[in-house]
């Protein structure tokens, strides 16, 4: 794996949470981001899933669907 060196800017507020962050869960500022980042792809492609899923779903048994929401 190749690491690269990465500048991020903070606001005073955001570096209160992520010293308070940091500190409740014993790891450093960049951890914190890290896994942020990480977390946040994953759930983006988890909803691309449910998303199509939903579709294929909803193509496949919509009629059905329909008519038991009207019985």
């Amino acid at each position: 794996m190749t690491t690269m060196a990465f500048t991020f800017r903070t606001d005073v507020e955001l570096e209160r949470i992520l010293d308070a962050l940091a500190a409740a869960e014993s790891l450093s500022k960049q951890e914190i981001i890290r896994r942020a980042i990480i977390e946040r792809f994953e759930r983006a492609q988890h909803h691309a899933v449910v998303d199509d899923a939903t579709e294929r779903m909803v193509q496949r048994w919509g009629a059905v669907i329909e008519r038991l929401g009207s019985a």
